[in-house]
């Protein structure tokens, strides 16, 4: 279940100790992963950090859609992924396809990926660098990090102004009619799932005709 930041209990000094310690563990470890030649690009990489609602997508379904994003793009098409992550992974896997990628994300560890990753807040939707020029992505996937109208509604400003017109977005399905409002797109037949199982149903929805029916 995804939370607002007001619903986050507070936790005791013993149990920030301890994650304290979990994550400089997993600092040590991504530091293992980087020293052994690790692929930066496989989903996994960079673990999930439930503080921030991640959640990432099954290995499955992140292919089914970096698929789906490089067809609606087409040959040389851009393609920018908004808080999604898994998809962009999987879109890096294929190097020497013919389309571009951006990655609009407001987790910073992202910023690996160099000139690709955009620091993107919801919050404030156009507070976009300058050579993101409007309407010059073929396609934009999005995933908004929490269940909300206005988050969707926030992601949505962003994704109308990047996208020539295609649109790929990710949600539960208790935001189809709020999806259709804000963007104008139609749920289709494909369920994504979740590395882990989410409380929520989540669902695709399109507003072009897509293989993912």
């Amino acid at each position: 279940k995804k939370m607002d930041d007001d619903d986050i209990p507070q936790l005791s000094s013993h149990t920030l100790a301890a994650l304290q310690e979990f994550y400089l563990e997993q600092q040590q470890r991504e530091g293992m992963k980087t020293s052994q030649g690790f692929n930066q690009y496989s989903i996994g990489s960079i673990e999930e950090d439930w503080q921030l609602s991640q959640f990432w997508y099954s290995d499955e379904t992140a292919s089914c859609l970096a698929k789906e994003a490089v067809l609606a793009a087409g040959k040389g098409g851009r393609i920018a992924c908004i808080s999604a992550p898994s998809v962009y992974q999987k879109l890096k896997e294929q190097d020497g396809e013919d389309f571009s990628v951006c990655i609009l994300e407001y987790d910073r560890r992202f910023s690996v990926y160099g000139e690709e990753f955009i620091f993107y807040d919801y919050n404030h939707p156009l507070d976009l660098p300058k050579n993101l020029l409007p309407h010059s992505f073929d396609i934009v996937i999005a995933d908004p990090p929490y269940l909300s109208e206005e988050c969707l509604q926030k992601t949505a400003e962003t994704i109308k102004h990047l996208t020539k017109g295609k649109i790929l977005l990710c949600t539960g399905a208790v935001m189809e009619e709020q999806a259709a409002k804000h963007l104008g797109v139609k749920m289709c037949k494909f369920i994504p799932k979740h590395s882990r199982n989410l409380a929520n149903e989540f669902r695709c929805y399109v507003n072009y005709p897509c293989g993912l029916d």
